[in-house]
């Protein structure tokens, strides 16, 4: 099939023209290739300066006349007819000219510009009036169909429907599986028969997202997608992926009119959401301060949101890693950004926990995961932090996650606010971006992370570590690695020696090596404890 783009014209393709009536017997002698260009109206050529006449899309007929004494014209004119975006060139041979060249035909199949011969017996009347009633048949039946999805899609607006409902819709008008997604790929709704297949095609990636990357034009492996737009701001994708048929043009155009839709859907919901969402947000705030009054109020307040507090949770909070270029996001830049991460967790916590809240702050989003009894907190922050981050692809943002302590009671929630604070930033420290940290896993890494000045920290370490501090001399960085082995082994010279792959006597070297820098460390216990610490402090990056 021809490729389909938003300025595909209306008209019927040049094989459906050919079936008429009249042309029966017609046979495509060159340029089958172009048999899906589109047919707008019909012409006969009877004089020789047919070319100033002549427009796109136009299927043209000739008996030859004007050429019959000029048989290396034909190439000529093949060219100039392609060039001039004709449909295709019908000859009716045997009267002024027998036969067509082989330059003729090598030169339209190599333009893939379809050239018909005609039988002798075809008259161009019957054939002109027959291929211009196609091309009115399908002209009303487009504006039938246009009317027909104009007035299901107004419905939708009329009726204060959602994106599931314009979904539903799109689906029914398009008998196809469609899509409603985020920026970067993340399904807001779906709706049609062969939902499963659809997903289960190149178009999505194994975490469910649609790769929004691969769509630089408007259809690619079968799906075609159109961008949800308003002004300036990109708002997602609507997508249609046909199960076992080919997409057409005027799938394209309905996918157009569902975007305007989508478009007007979405800005009303983000006008909604952004008051709901300050208020909801400033309530979870006080909540995680402890502000928000007595235990029975904010269980009450919670229930009247549709959020569940009253049992095991555990406080989570996420925040996008730095993008690495060194120069902090304006406000301007990151606010989009954080809006599409906070909508990412929301959408994903709602699917797995609905009575969840997940709120979006300024550098971070909350979310308060409950926990079944006998589960594992870990296991199901995992899920969702794998849920949230896909593949990476569609210019999601990596990003860090702190866990708080099981929390029991809703007056624990601003301790446990606390504490997935402290682990989502010592976790970037000490893990770097993308870190899943638990706060009951940070050890000493949370005593040290709690000393305010940074330059006291890196001056312990260096004055503890003294010659060993530098992070830059790959020998220095081994020598650090024995020296954790050794204290992770508590000076067994045997075990350490195992995991480093050292002979023995050339581990007894090396002690001696850090024992000359660090001093008597194998025989003063608190000088061991100053050097593990000081190793953690080297750890933690960015202190």
């Amino acid at each position: 099939m021809a490729a389909i783009s938003r300025d595909s014209p209306v008209g019927v393709a040049l094989r459906d023209a050919l079936a008429v009536p009249a042309l029966a017997g017609a046979r495509v002698v060159a340029g089958a290739a172009g048999l899906d260009r589109v047919v707008q109206r019909a012409n006969v050529m009877e004089v020789p300066d047919i070319l100033p006449w002549v427009k796109p899309h136009e299927l043209l007929f000739t008996t030859g006349y004007p050429l019959r004494e000029s048989p290396d014209a034909w190439v000529d004119l093949v060219a100039a007819l392609d060039d001039r975006g004709l449909a295709g060139l019908g000859v009716k041979l045997h009267r002024y000219v027998d036969a067509l060249s082989e330059a003729m035909l090598a030169e339209a199949e190599r333009r893939a510009f379809p050239v018909v011969e005609l039988p002798r017996e075809t008259g161009f009347a019957d054939v002109l009036t027959q291929v211009l009633t196609r091309v009115l048949d399908h002209h009303a039946a487009a504006l039938e169909r246009s009317e027909e999805v104009h007035r299901g899609l107004l419905t939708v607006v009329f009726e204060g429907g959602g994106l599931g409902e314009l979904a539903r819709e799109a689906a029914r008008l398009l008998d196809a599986p469609v899509f409603v997604t985020t920026p970067d790929g993340r399904v807001l709704a779906e709706a049609g028969d062969g939902v499963p297949t659809a997903r289960a095609g190149p178009c999505f990636d194994p975490s469910g997202r649609f790769r929004t990357e691969r769509f630089g034009g408007r259809i690619t492996d079968g799906c075609a997608a159109v961008p949800v737009a308003a002004g300036r701001v990109d708002h997602g994708r609507i997508v249609a992926i046909p199960v076992g048929r080919a997409l057409e043009a005027g799938d394209v155009t309905v996918l157009e009119r569902a975007a305007t839709v989508a478009a007007l859907i979405v800005s009303k919901q983000l006008a909604v959401s952004a008051v709901e969402g300050k208020y909801r947000g400033d309530f979870l705030r006080d909540v995680l301060s402890g502000r928000a009054g007595e235990r029975e109020r904010v269980v009450a307040h919670c229930e009247s949101l549709g959020w569940a507090v009253d049992r095991p949770l555990v406080v989570v909070v996420a925040e996008l890693d730095p993008d690495g270029r060194g120069v902090p996001p304006s406000d301007l830049e990151l606010r989009p950004v954080q809006e599409r991460f906070a909508a990412a967790w929301q959408t994903v916590v709602r699917g797995r926990d609905p009575h969840a809240p997940v709120v979006g702050f300024t550098q971070e989003v909350v979310a308060l995961l409950g926990v079944p009894r006998g589960g594992e907190p870990d296991r199901v922050v995992r899920g969702v932090v794998r849920e949230v981050s896909g593949d990476g692809g569609g210019g999601r943002r990596p990003f860090s996650t702190g866990v708080s302590r099981l929390v029991g009671d809703p007056s624990g929630l601003p301790a446990a606010y606390e504490q997935a604070r402290r682990a989502v930033v010592v976790g970037r420290q000490v893990h770097g971006p993308g870190a899943v940290a638990h706060f009951d896993g940070l050890g000493s890494f949370r005593v040290l992370s709690m000393v305010a000045d940074p330059a006291e920290l890196r001056g312990f370490a260096g004055e503890t570590l003294r010659g060993l501090a530098g992070d830059d001399d790959p020998e220095l960085v081994d020598l650090r690695r024995t020296l954790q082995v050794l204290l992770d082994h508590n000076l067994n010279v045997a075990r350490a020696a195992r995991e480093l792959h050292f002979h023995y006597n050339t581990l007894r070297y090396r002690i001696g090596k850090l024992e000359r820098i660090l001093g008597p460390f194998t025989e003063d216990a608190a000088l061991r404890l100053d050097l593990a610490l000081a190793l953690k402090v080297v750890q933690m990056r960015g202190v």
